[in-house]
């Protein structure tokens, strides 16, 4: 009579072995890193930096008034060029100070009401965003206005 083999339905303790080895070093090295909110926050604040200086550029040359965005350690400021606050985008909480530069730097959209943006330093305007061991760049340009990340 021939034998039958048994088919075990379970896992090796090998390959047990494995799966937790495997675990085990994503735990130490990926776990960490991807639970980093401050780096999360500050990639977050830079597009919400990014994207209200770009709408705010826009709202400039459609109502055809100067709008002055300033840059501080503290967060970023926007007002018409007569002096009327528009809404702050400030700093977030965990991540204060983000702008890596001191003192306040400005950029005025739509300067003199030529469409073009000036910025304080004549050239082109970095802003540098740090916090918890992650650095984002921007930069804004000077005449375009075009505010980009840097590579």
């Amino acid at each position: 009579m021939p034998r039958r083999r048994r088919h075990s339905a379970g896992f090796t303790l090998v390959e047990l072995v494995m799966v937790m080895l495997i675990i085990g070093v994503l735990a130490a090295f990926v776990l960490p890193r991807a639970l980093d909110l401050t780096m999360w926050r500050l990639r977050a604040y830079a597009d919400a930096l990014q994207s209200e200086a770009m709408a705010l550029q826009r709202l400039a040359l459609a109502q055809r008034r100067p709008i002055v965005a300033t840059f501080t350690p503290g967060g970023a400021t926007f007002a018409y060029a007569s002096g009327e606050a528009l809404p702050a985008l400030p700093c977030p909480a965990t991540a204060t100070p983000c702008i890596a530069e001191a003192g306040a730097r400005s950029v005025v959209f739509n300067a003199g009401h030529s469409g073009r943006a000036m910025t304080s330093t004549g050239a082109a305007l970095a802003v540098t965003l740090s916090g918890g061991g992650t650095t984002i760049a921007l930069v804004v340009e000077n005449e375009t206005g075009l505010f980009r990340p840097l590579p």
